[in-house]
């Protein structure tokens, strides 16, 4: 047996992936609570229990990084991937509580449109890091992430600009421009932890 006197730790990838699934099952119970809207306060519950798991995962792979001599890539970029991938989770969750804080009666189409397109971004984000430990290959994940910001960018712009020529009631126009708004919120945090797999696949290139 030979004997590594410096091992690399690699459970890592295994945790960056877990992480992407868990936020990814996060992004579609939003969906799914948006597409049939019977259980809002039922669906935000489930998403809180996600993101306290996501905590707990977070927490792992800190601990881990506190007991890895050398980590797979920057400690920093570890940090940073999974601060990333947080913030994509507290968003959904912060999300789908302001439909039940805001009493929303229906979710419009272009919420759901929204929805749908974090989901995409995330199983784009968890086929990445599924494939992160080879450093190769990952740009059409990262190409495909920016295009549907950009489309979501695009739909809560119109959105917005129509909410201040069709809706007449201004509590109304408050509720809906604020949901519009954290969801493209949630669309460009996803965006940013595409950029942080693009920063690290360089740096192993």
């Amino acid at each position: 047996m030979r004997l590594r006197l410096i091992p690399r730790e690699q459970r890592f990838f295994d945790l960056f992936a877990e992480d992407a699934a868990n936020v990814l099952g996060g992004a579609r119970l939003l969906e799914a609570m948006l597409r049939t809207y019977d259980q809002p306060e039922a669906r935000a519950a489930e998403i809180r229990a996600t993101e306290h798991r996501g905590d707990e995962i977070s927490h792992d792979i800190g601990h881990r990084l506190e007991a890895t001599f050398v980590t797979p890539f920057d400690r920093e970029d570890i940090y940073a991937l999974i601060s990333a991938l947080d913030d994509v989770l507290d968003f959904v969750e912060e999300a789908a509580d302001t439909f039940v804080l805001y009493r929303i009666e229906a979710p419009t189409a272009t919420a759901v449109e929204q929805a749908a397109i974090i989901v995409k971004q995330v199983e784009l984000l968890h086929d990445a890091l599924t494939h992160l430990k080879g450093f190769k290959g990952l740009d059409r994940y990262w190409i495909e992430v920016h295009r549907l910001e950009n489309e979501g960018d695009r739909i809560a712009r119109a959105a917005i600009a129509a909410l201040f020529v069709d809706e007449k009631d201004p509590v109304n126009l408050v509720k809906w421009k604020d949901i519009y708004g954290l969801l493209e919120a949630t669309i460009d945090k996803a965006e940013d932890v595409a950029n942080i797999i693009e920063r690290i696949t360089i740096k192993h290139a």
